[in-house]
């Protein structure tokens, strides 16, 4: 067999369905972990990860970046740079509103990195 006809396809993180199978079942296509790693090294970061905890947790889905800064011991800056860090990898989307940036999670990208971490409960011995 060729290795084109078992090279996945582009990796669609917007999806619906998930991108491919847990990776406690089958290993992760090389292209695969290209396109998932750089999210999964975003959220490895505890401002990033606490920023999107907030973000996706916020009442209404969204959350302004004037709700997110004083929560943390740093500049705005610095939160404006792991903001972007997120936006920039697909773990959220932005909208300004006047002077305000609001942040939304985008839920697919997250269920496909969910997905990708589900382990099966082990069997009854």
């Amino acid at each position: 067999m060729s290795k084109q006809a078992t090279t996945p396809g582009p990796v669609d993180l917007s999806a619906d369905t998930p991108c491919c199978p847990p990776l406690a079942r089958r290993p992760v296509p090389a292209q695969t972990a290209v396109v998932l790693a750089p999210a999964f090294k975003a959220l490895g970061d505890p401002i990033r990860l606490r920023l999107m905890s907030m973000i996706a947790s916020a009442d209404g889905g969204e959350a302004c970046v004037c709700d997110l800064t004083p929560a943390f011991d740093v500049s705005g800056p610095t939160i404006s740079h792991h903001l972007r860090t997120l936006r920039e990898v697909g773990l959220v989307d932005a909208e300004r509103r006047g002077t305000w940036v609001y942040y939304r999670a985008r839920p697919a990208v997250l269920r496909q990195l969910a997905a990708l971490l589900t382990v099966d409960p082990a069997p009854d011995r």
